[in-house]
């Protein structure tokens, strides 16, 4: 995703679809000990759907949640499961192509129609909110993506609110949500401009630049005898290693240090708490064989930094891997340590559900919408 975003927030919005009777805290939430076995056990009055579209950079992802009403007007919803599934590449990918981008998605939405019954298509809303990686495209070339986006859900048998198909603004990918037993007050702040893809473009020199036929971009994070292409945001970038340069660790640390030194917000309430890391951080970790794909794991920042220096300093063998690899494990060790301020011992919790849903801003954006809908009491 391209905008890195703290998580706490996460098992918060969790916490707002089920029947709350206490305050459980987050490492509750996160090693499953509070059930929601603490509503009543009323027959189902009601079920209802919701479909979120998470369009970012390096895919879109659809989650099709199933909601269920106990006590209607006395108890808040419980989320009764999730179908989860992503293509690749994103939406931004198809900047000059549109017709395909909205491709993509008529391809998943094929899935909500076989989830959903017919009986709760026309009822069950349809939400696409794009997030980084059309946030940095040109403006034309963005909205042409998200209407032939809006032409498909159009199409579809699915309930279509207004402003159904839209740019996330960085600060909603966290928020509060109402329910239960009160309010909620979240922190949330949103690093625009240091997510995964648009960090190597500013190692390599690229992010403020309009590249040019034949301008090769080189960083010491690369093999030294790589040369490549890489199209992003609409637009093509030749890069490479340094072939008379150093490479390795140490110099490419150099090269992300000055990405991330002194630029980012640290709030100091976050080296207090548990911290959970998701998105490329868990990528990376899985990619390097630092935790497994299913289970997650725990690590230290030092952990990061171990891996970064194990491949950087030795490249080729890793050329099967992605080329950026170096660069990556590189980025998130100085985003740890330079950004966010943590130290070689800090604990990271790196997980891609939470009670068997995927982490992520959908679910809570989901109940808000059914809330505003009025399909959810």
């Amino acid at each position: 995703m391209a905008a890195t975003w703290l998580a706490i927030f996460l098992m918060l919005a969790l916490s707002s679809i089920y029947c709350i009777v206490s305050h459980p805290s987050p490492e509750m939430w996160f090693q499953g000990l509070f059930p929601s076995s603490v509503c009543l056990a009323n027959a189902r009055t009601n079920t209802f759907y919701g479909i979120m579209f998470d369009a970012g950079s390096t895919g879109t992802r659809i989650h099709i949640y199933t909601f269920v009403q106990k006590n209607p007007g006395k108890q808040p919803p419980e989320l009764d499961g999730e179908i989860f599934e992503s293509v690749k590449p994103g939406l931004s990918a198809y900047v000059d192509q549109p017709e395909k981008g909205a491709e993509t998605v008529k391809g998943l939405l094929k899935m909500a129609k076989e989830a959903v019954p017919r009986s709760h298509w026309k009822e069950t809303p349809v939400v696409l909110k794009a997030t980084a990686g059309l946030r940095l495209l040109p403006e034309p070339k963005a909205q042409a993506l998200l209407s032939e986006v809006r032409e498909v859900f159009e199409e579809s048998p699915f309930l279509v609110p207004n402003n159904s198909v839209s740019i996330m603004d960085g600060s909603s990918e966290g928020g509060s949500w109402e329910g239960g037993s009160g309010t909620y007050k979240l922190y949330t702040h949103s690093y625009l401009g240091f997510g995964l893809k648009a960090a190597r473009l500013a190692t390599l020199g690229a992010l403020e630049m309009k590249a040019v036929d034949g301008q090769m971009f080189r960083s010491s994070c690369l093999p030294k005898r790589l040369e490549a292409e890489w199209h992003f945001g609409g637009v093509r970038y030749q890069y490479g290693g340094n072939r008379e340069g150093e490479t390795g660790f140490e110099p490419c640390y150099s090269e992300v240090v000055k990405v991330v030194q002194g630029k980012l917000h640290q709030p100091d309430e976050i080296r207090r708490r548990s911290f959970y890391a998701f998105s490329y951080y868990y990528d990376r970790a899985v990619d390097t064989d630092l935790i497994d794909y299913e289970k997650g794991g725990v690590l230290e920042v030092r952990d990061f930094e171990r891996k970064a220096k194990e491949v950087c300093d030795n490249m080729d063998r890793y050329t099967s891997a992605s080329p950026f690899l170096c660069m990556d494990l590189s980025y998130i060790t100085a985003l740890l340590k330079e950004g966010f301020g943590f130290g070689d011992n800090t604990l990271l919790q790196l997980t891609k559900k939470v009670n068997n849903i995927e982490t992520s801003w959908a679910l809570g954006a989901t109940f808000h919408l059914l809330q505003s809908l009025g399909l959810s009491h």
